[in-house]
């Protein structure tokens, strides 16, 4: 099976989910980019429920993801580190992979496409999930599942309806556990144990079709 998406930022869980079991991903870069989706906005969870975290973009109206480039605006990138920051360093595993990610906060300029499919390739191999990632131009022969609608929020439940099982969450004590969230939320709080999550949720996906 081959996955057809948007390359999105620190992606949701439920895109790992099904990349679990796929043998490659196809990235879409030629759809135009939209704002307010999870191309450039990433979900996490904090002591006082969720945060979004949202990278500017220099937009130039109608423009492919591909030709989107990062703004520096804002001191986004401080801000953003020190979300992630705050939010996970009492989580298990954080203090393994933070200096793993902090370089992606430090560097400057660049095209979105570019950043998130970087962090994606760090992500994966941190969870052991390494699959075939090629930029869209047809795929190859066989079947192909198209999840890019996975990149507007609204559709998440509907593209994937909560079928991992709670895993560990650092404030979930605080605030219950918080499904569909960013990918690095999974990998701060359970480490190579993500792993284990993604396979069974992926069986559970699989047992509802």
């Amino acid at each position: 099976m081959q996955l057809l998406a948007h390359p999105l930022y620190l992606a949701p869980l439920p895109l790992y989910i099904h990349l679990y079991a796929a043998d490659a991903l196809f990235v879409d870069g030629d759809t135009p980019f939209t704002k307010q989706t999870f191309r450039n906005r990433a979900i996490i969870a904090t002591e006082n429920g969720t945060q979004a975290l949202t990278i500017p973009v220099v937009h130039q109206g109608r423009q492919a993801m591909r030709d989107v480039r990062i703004s520096e605006h804002g001191n986004w990138r401080h801000l953003h580190w020190n979300a992630l920051v705050s939010a996970y360093r009492k989580s298990p595993f954080f203090e393994y992979y933070a200096d793993d990610f902090e370089r992606f906060y430090r560097q400057k300029d660049g095209f979105l496409m570019d950043f998130n499919l970087q962090i994606h390739a760090l992500i994966s191999e941190l969870l052991g999930l390494e699959r075939r990632v090629q930029i869209a131009k047809g795929t190859d022969a066989g079947p192909i599942m198209d999840m890019r609608a996975m990149a507007e929020p609204n559709m998440l439940p509907n593209v994937c309806s909560n079928v991992a099982e709670p895993y560990y969450q650092v404030f979930a004590a605080r605030n219950g556990f918080i499904p569909n969230l960013s990918i690095v939320d999974l990998l701060f709080n359970m480490g190579p144990e993500g792993l284990i999550v993604l396979r069974d949720a992926s069986k559970n996906i699989n047992s509802t079709k």
